[in-house]
């Protein structure tokens, strides 16, 4: 006989929003409920699982305990699987249908996400897609405090953190993008010490501005950074106005920028490392089935988004 469990799926739902408020009042508005419904809800929960969920500040709201912390991520699965369950017993379980939130490192997102919305539109209709746009350490957090899903991210700093589990889906490979004016406009490659004297445009995220710095570093010379910005496309655009050159790891279908002049794309002939690109999820959590349907089309749009190395400016 399945012994019973002592709390249900009510208490979860409360907790679970009042973690996400950060507080018992915020989480009866969202819940359209009495404060002392909720309160008591997880007051009977932390007494059914003999456990400290919250730390209850006077004024200033509730903070999640390690053993909360840990719950929220539970509870959070458990509900998805308990509403996959309401849906296959309702008999609308043959089509996914749902909120889907995944995490993108904010430069993939325009060569990733587009083939991503259109694959799912195509093959999963009933799927509702929300992304929230990062940087990797971002990310991270949103993963941990279970705003997302998934995260679609490179690997920088994700492999330390012992909390995640990795699904390599791409490698990039760096390279150089310079002015079509530039002396070496003509050429298909390029060492970084033929720009060791020439300023640098650094695209300046953070991990980003390290992997970038680190690259150049290890083969000898020093970057002179003249330029910093966190857009992509402004790196692309100072670029093209011939204030530096840059190194980034994504490349357009397109050299023209939004200024309206063109880069020229050059391949390193330094011996660098890949980058990868992965799927970060939070290790020992379930993904819902619709989630891992999502994942599932990421990695079969893997580096099909990506145009073939070495491309060359457009013709005027």
């Amino acid at each position: 006989m399945t012994p019973p469990v002592g709390f249900t799926l009510v208490q979860l739902r409360y907790f679970v929003t009042a973690a996400e408020c950060g507080s018992m009042t915020a989480a009866a508005e969202r819940l359209r409920i009495a404060q002392s419904a909720v309160s008591s809800a997880i007051t009977n929960l932390e007494h059914e699982l003999r456990v400290q969920l919250f730390v209850r500040h006077r004024a200033r709201g509730l903070t999640l305990t390690s053993a909360g912390e840990r719950l929220q991520h539970q509870a959070r699965d458990l509900l998805a699987r308990a509403r996959e369950v309401e849906a296959e017993a309702r008999g609308s379980g043959g089509s996914l249908a749902g909120p889907v939130t995944l995490g993108c490192f904010v430069t993939l997102a325009p060569y990733y996400l587009p083939a991503l919305f259109a694959a799912c539109s195509a093959q999963h209709p009933g799927i509702e897609l929300n992304v929230v746009e990062a940087e990797a350490e971002q990310l991270a957090q949103a993963l941990q405090s279970g705003k997302i899903d998934f995260a679609l991210t490179y690997d920088l700093g994700m492999s330390a953190n012992p909390a995640l589990r990795r699904d390599i889906i791409d490698q990039t490979s760096a390279y150089v993008i310079i002015p079509e004016t530039h002396r070496l406009a003509g050429r298909r490659s390029v060492e970084l010490s033929e720009l060791a004297a020439e300023p640098m445009v650094l695209l300046d995220l953070p991990y980003s501005r390290d992997y970038f710095r680190a690259l150049i570093t290890a083969t000898g010379i020093a970057p002179d950074v003249r330029y910093r910005t966190q857009s992509y496309e402004t790196v692309r655009s100072l670029v093209a106005h011939g204030l530096g050159y840059s190194v980034l790891n994504q490349r357009p279908a397109t050299s023209q920028t939004y200024a309206g002049r063109d880069v020229v794309s050059l391949e390193l002939i330094d011996d660098h490392p890949h980058l990868d690109v992965m799927i970060a999820l939070m290790d020992g959590v379930r993904q819902t089935t619709r989630a891992q349907a999502v994942i599932d089309l990421l990695r079969g749009i893997g580096s099909s988004t990506k145009p073939p190395a070495g491309r060359r400016p457009r013709s005027r």
